[in-house]
């Protein structure tokens, strides 16, 4: 069972009851999904169903908590692909919340987490890939320390055109600075 893990505006924490009912509550947002990279007429609407999926698979993933500040869901933030001979991950985190943006929440929570990979975890090395356009989650993993590694270029379909992936990085030793 994932650990709960916090910070001082922001909990990550494993789901809990009622987690369902507050992400079909937040639906999909268009222009956050956007900033996934689904093109704007492929955002799918949430179901119930489809919440009670999402919770699931934070409940299946072994690295992978629920972003809560001030006692509401705001979203999830997980760590992938982790490979414990060569001590690295790769991150993931979503803000569903639209009023949650622009606060530096999503900044603590990737924070939290890199505390928790490169404490407990005795993780080397973090890795994410943002598409090109999404600044904002560029300078949230900027201010956390992340340094960009290169670029796969056109790798990403969004709304009729092609974006660049990039690709950040952080060491154990760089983190903190």
């Amino acid at each position: 069972m994932t650990s709960t893990l916090t910070g001082a505006n922001v909990t990550l924490r494993p789901p809990k009851e009622g987690d369902i009912d507050s992400r079909f509550r937040l639906g999909n947002d268009i222009d956050i999904f956007e900033m996934f990279g689904i093109s704007r007429d492929d955002v799918p609407t949430v179901s119930r169903a489809s919440a009670a999926n999402w919770v699931q698979g934070i409940v299946e993933h072994p690295h992978a908590w629920i972003i809560e500040a001030r006692e509401a869901l705001l979203g999830v933030i997980r760590l992938d692909r982790l490979d414990i001979h060569d001590r690295r991950a790769s991150m993931a985190i979503g803000i569903y919340d639209r009023n949650a943006l622009g606060k530096g929440l999503g900044s603590e929570a990737i924070s939290v987490l890199l505390g928790h990979a490169f404490g407990p975890l005795r993780l080397h090395r973090i890795g994410v890939r943002v598409l090109s356009y999404n600044q904002r989650a560029i300078r949230a993993y900027r201010k956390c320390g992340f340094v960009e590694e290169g670029r796969e270029r056109e790798a990403a379909f969004v709304n009729g055109a092609w974006h660049d992936d990039v690709m950040m990085g952080l060491l154990e030793h760089e983190f903190g600075r």
